[in-house]
């Protein structure tokens, strides 16, 4: 007859390498942010069903509009899901979405404590396309983006993104190894814009017609293009190919956003994500 000691051994063995044992899944991920990014979240769950992805899991979401990080952080700790889920090592990935103010505490807040309770986490930082189109001369209404100076217009993003980048390298060699990754989001859409601008986009004649106002918010080819990058560098997968369907988005406008989508994100170093993927 067994010991008593002897068959807990043998049942945590058995255990342990049971056949359809569930494991934890490596892509929980949760989201904050703001209106350039909250509908991030749906989006890549679909996609990551429609891949076969199994270990990806939405955890939670925390949207407040407008935000820089920083208000996220400060959110009071009671409502506070972000830090909570932060707090019990809840998440393998976490986003933020920053706005115009650079740095940000609040990334840098997020980054300690989430480290603090899980060594492994990935911070994603969505690099937004900038809202009113430039630094200095905004535009006032949505129409004028048809006349935007494209060049500037580049020169502008690669302003915004640069603040990004001096405090995620920061962070990471606080942290000792990279941590924080950056989606170029914002890049993505200028590429697209590019492409209207030269009439390659399908169905897309100009501009003004990828937004709903001045600010920039966007319409459903610059939403489902931003969550193909977020989705490309929660996963480290290629999009192209996934069947996705979505209102007003043809099978040839959805293959010309995954391309643009997984050229912009492996051919930028800090998105953590090589074409070799």
């Amino acid at each position: 007859m067994l010991s008593a000691k002897r068959y807990l051994i043998m049942f945590v063995l058995f255990a342990s390498t049971a056949p359809g044992r569930a494991e934890e899944p490596s892509l929980r991920t949760f989201y904050t942010g703001h209106s350039f990014h909250m509908f991030v979240p749906m989006r890549v769950a679909r996609m990551a069903t429609l891949a076969g992805i199994a270990e990806y899991k939405t955890v939670g979401t925390q949207s407040i509009g407008g935000s820089r990080v920083d208000q996220h952080w400060d959110k009071a700790d009671a409502e506070n899901a972000a830090k909570k889920i932060l707090s019990v090592g809840g998440a393998d990935v976490f986003t933020m979405a920053p706005h115009l103010k650079l740095p940000d505490r609040g990334i840098d807040s997020f980054v300690e404590l989430g480290l603090k309770h899980n060594p492994k986490l990935r911070v994603l930082v969505q690099e937004s396309w900038f809202p009113f189109d430039y630094y200095e001369k905004k535009v006032k209404a949505n129409d004028q983006r048809n006349e935007t100076d494209l060049k500037q217009l580049k020169a502008d993003q690669e302003k915004w993104r640069t603040l990004m980048e001096t405090q995620a390298i920061a962070i990471n060699k606080k942290a000792g190894r990279t941590v924080v990754h950056i989606v170029p989001a914002g890049d993505a859409v200028v590429k697209l814009r590019e492409l209207v601008a030269q009439g390659k986009a399908p169905g897309i004649a100009k501009q003004s017609e990828l937004f709903t106002d001045p600010i920039g918010h966007g319409k459903a080819p610059v939403a489902l293009l931003t969550s193909y990058c977020n989705y490309i560098c929660i996963t480290g997968k290629s999009p192209v190919g996934l069947k996705v369907t979505e209102m007003g988005i043809t099978p040839e406008l959805n293959a010309l956003l995954q391309q643009i989508a997984w050229d912009t994100v492996t051919a930028y170093p800090m998105s953590g994500v090589k074409a070799s993927k």
